[in-house]
């Protein structure tokens, strides 16, 4: 199907023009019966209603729909509101902010579009954001988000409820939304807890991994910015792939999830999620229910963390577990980086002394500071920073007042969403971004 948006109107027809945007606007999760979108829509329908021509510098973006992690959902169904694309999941040109029409170059409009990967461990859906950009602006490597979402979502949901690729509009991101099917897991959860998708080379590990390196290469990402978030039990896929992929991910984001290798088999899981191993200091020595030792975070992946105080499906001591996991992890880098430039000074090479120096400094202990505030939907956190002696953030910790098992700052068309604030998806981007290029050279 065309998309009305880019098709020339045989003639003026405000009424019909105005149906359109206001579908539109559904679709991309924008809510015009209050807030600033309710200014706008009642500007448009005025303008629309004055003027004499159908002319629209700007265009609305295609939004993300679907139906609905771990407790009773809210299921969301926005099909019928879809700003349908060309037929392959193509959407159309993203709004200029606010929604005003702007004079700027043509924009080639964003699109999402649905794949399918395979490989040995099996075959997998994924969505692919395209970020709208202006049509002569030349190709240049994007960053990339790997987004996973909880359990009983969707790609659609998932993106409706984060709003991230409205915010890969303003940076010029790729965002892959990979999807569990339900023949995998009946509730359409990652399987973090079962050791086989807890290893590099296998399993769910793999696939994802194996979708980001076509993503990648179909569409010129830099391999030195490639991120991955998750809730739930997406958070601690996430937390899994920074652990056996730390060559394919520069940083992890983290909401609502568990430590990497913190449960075997079911019982295990539930036993996590409940916060069943509160005691830090023994969360590598126990063993799982089947019996095996658990496994130990070894690489230093800088990671940011959202958890609620309130969340009683993933207590909140697991949030405390991830960041210990990779506090250590960062002192065993910079144990190693120590022992590297003690060596390097004992052999008397110059040159690889002073690379070894430079590496223990970037990896030496990290310092925190913390702070404390007031979102605007008026939820108070607080928030730890752990960075290294360059000032570079290499842990971050939120911790929201009063808040449940739901995406911070997330939209209401999504499912697990909690608008109060802190926007977790804006500040994720914000610590991904501003982390130094790492990753595959």
């Amino acid at each position: 199907m065309q998309n009305p948006f880019n098709a020339r109107a045989p003639h003026f027809d405000a009424a019909a023009i105005n149906a359109t945007i206001q579908r539109a606007f559904a679709s991309a999760g924008l809510d015009t019966r209050a807030g600033p979108m309710h200014g706008v829509a009642d500007t448009i329908q005025r303008a629309l209603a004055t003027a004499g021509r159908a002319g629209m510098a700007g265009a609305v973006q295609r939004g993300p729909g679907g139906d609905t992690v771990d407790v009773v959902a809210r299921v969301v169904s926005i099909d019928d509101g879809h700003a349908h694309g060309d037929g392959a999941g193509n959407g159309g040109a993203a709004a200029a902010p606010g929604g005003a029409a702007s004079a700027g170059p043509a924009q080639r409009p964003g699109s999402f579009e649905t794949h399918m990967f395979t490989n040995h461990a099996g075959s997998l859906a994924y969505k692919v954001y395209l970020p709208a950009e202006p049509a002569a602006q030349p190709a240049a490597p994007r960053a990339m988000v790997v987004m996973l979402h909880g359990c009983t979502q969707c790609a659609d949901d998932f993106a409706a409820g984060t709003q991230m690729n409205r915010l890969a509009d303003a940076h010029g991101l790729l965002v892959v939304y990979p999807e569990q099917a339900a023949q995998s897991n009946p509730s359409k959860c990652w399987n973090w807890f079962q050791p086989q998708d807890q290893l590099r080379g296998a399993g769910e590990p793999s696939l994802i991994a194996g979708i980001v390196g076509a993503v990648a290469q179909q569409h010129g990402a830099d391999p030195r910015r490639i991120f991955v978030a998750g809730l739930s039990a997406g958070a601690a896929m996430a937390l899994t792939l920074g652990e056996t992929y730390p060559d394919v991910f520069a940083g992890v984001g983290a909401h609502s999830g568990l430590p990497y290798g913190s449960a075997q088999d079911m019982p295990s899981a539930l036993a996590a999620m409940k916060g069943g191993r509160s005691r830090m200091a023994g969360l590598q020595r126990m063993p799982g229910a089947s019996g095996a030792p658990r496994k130990k975070t070894m690489q230093a992946v800088p990671v940011i963390v959202f958890h609620g105080d309130r969340d009683h499906t993933v207590q909140q001591t697991n949030a405390a577990l991830i960041v210990q996991c990779a506090v250590e992890a960062h002192a065993a880098q910079a144990a190693h980086a120590a022992e590297a430039a003690q060596t390097a000074q004992a052999a008397q090479t110059p040159q690889t002394a002073q690379t070894a120096q430079t590496a223990h400094r970037g990896g030496a202990a990290l310092h925190i500071t913390t702070h404390t505030g007031v979102a605007p939907g008026g939820r108070r956190f607080s928030r730890a920073v752990h960075a290294d002696a360059a000032g570079h953030a290499r842990i971050e910790q939120w911790t929201l007042q009063g808040a449940g098992h739901a995406w911070s700052g997330g939209h209401a068309s999504g499912s697990f969403t909690d608008a109060t604030g802190p926007d977790a998806s804006a500040e994720m981007l914000r610590f991904f971004l501003a982390l130094p290029r790492a990753g595959a050279a």
